[in-house]
């Protein structure tokens, strides 16, 4: 059903459609589809590894942004569409049907492959797949942009993840973007953090606080820190497999051997923190922290699990308590102070000693 809204003297109509992959395709060989760049906000590509996150969108099934599409009659008096939101998509689209560009790790099923390199039904599903767009019609370039300007006014402020998934478009970005894909249910079942949290993109900053400490060792975080790492790793992120490795091999432990302790203070977004460098270190090293500690890796999680899910209960209880008379008086002040790097530097070293049954 079509809206109709009056912007000065134009009476716009907003009607919902959406094309298949092969029509918008087929619009734009015959002309009928073309690019206005007065409403695009940059002539450059998205960087391959989002392109490959969005095509990878696509082929499982996912849901994305609609596009915006003004229709109107040319010169000719025949019926061209302009696209005013959504060129980087729908180049996207081309460009892999045309093979320019193969998918990358960011895509699980498909890495490696260009369109002609997948089977034909699949093939056959991308271009049958569906893509949303409003159609604008009755409407200048005035209108337009009233229109987008009153959708946007009653979005939030953005906060300062946000802020760093709409500067950054490049390599590291869609690292966190695909980490998040694979531990997403474990952060939620275990309740490392809200679904509204999840929505305002903390999950994000979590995972990159964590790329920070592999890079960095444990530290205080801050957004400047945070920041520097998205622009360090914006064009080239060579550490995408290690890291990605770290990722699955912690929240994959978690998600099986410490269900017990579900529900439990051991489950603050930043004792998680503390808890995925406690393992990292056993198992890997975390940087400098033997130099501070006296405690190098045992090549793995933990010693005993039985042992170790004792001690991470007997932790998180004194946390929940404030038990700060007791025997882990340490750990429980140092969880007020959630992210300086003293306080974490306690955390983390009270929870090697757990994982290995040695409090």
């Amino acid at each position: 059903m079509s809206t109709e809204f009056i912007v000065g003297e134009h009476a716009v109509r907003l009607e919902p459609n959406s094309y298949s992959i092969a029509e918008i395709r087929d619009m734009l060989a015959r002309r009928e589809l073309v690019v206005n760049r007065n409403y695009q906000r940059g002539s450059g590509l998205w960087p391959s590894t989002a392109r490959s996150y969005f095509i990878d969108t696509i082929l499982t099934g996912f849901p994305f942004p609609k596009l915006y599409f003004y229709e109107q009659l040319d010169s000719r008096k025949k019926v061209i569409k302009e696209i005013v939101d959504g060129q980087q998509r729908i180049t996207s689209i081309i460009d892999f049907l045309q093979d320019k560009f193969k998918l990358t790790s960011v895509s699980e099923k498909y890495a490696g492959h260009c369109f002609s390199d997948l089977d034909e039904d699949v093939q056959d599903e991308f271009l049958m797949a569906k893509v949303p767009a409003d159609i604008i019609r009755n409407a200048g370039e005035a209108e337009i942009l009233e229109m987008f300007r009153r959708m946007n006014a009653y979005t939030l402020p953005l906060n300062e993840a946000e802020k760093r998934h709409s500067i950054y478009m490049g390599n590291f970005k869609w690292f966190v973007n695909s980490v998040l894909d694979r531990i997403s249910p474990t952060i939620l079942s275990f309740g490392i953090l809200t679904n509204r949290q999840l929505v305002r993109m903390e999950d994000s900053e979590l995972v990159a606080d964590m790329v920070l400490a592999l890079e960095q060792g444990v530290v205080s975080t801050s957004n400047a820190k945070l920041n520097k790492l998205y622009e360090k790793y914006d064009k080239s992120f060579d550490k995408t497999d290690v890291y990605m490795q770290y990722l699955d091999e912690v929240f994959s432990f978690i998600g099986t051997s410490l269900g017990e302790l579900r529900g439990t203070f051991l489950f603050k977004s930043y004792i998680v923190h503390s808890l995925f460098c406690a393992l990292i270190h056993n198992k890997y090293g975390i940087p400098g922290f033997e130099e501070s500690t006296g405690l190098p890796p045992i090549g793995q999680f933990v010693l005993n699990i039985d042992d170790a899910r004792q001690q991470l209960q007997a932790l998180a209880m004194a946390h929940e308590g404030k038990e700060i008379d007791g025997p882990f008086r340490d750990y429980v002040l140092a969880t007020q102070a959630t992210t300086r790097e003293n306080s974490r530097m306690v955390r983390v070293r009270m929870l090697v000693q757990a994982l290995r049954g040695q409090l």
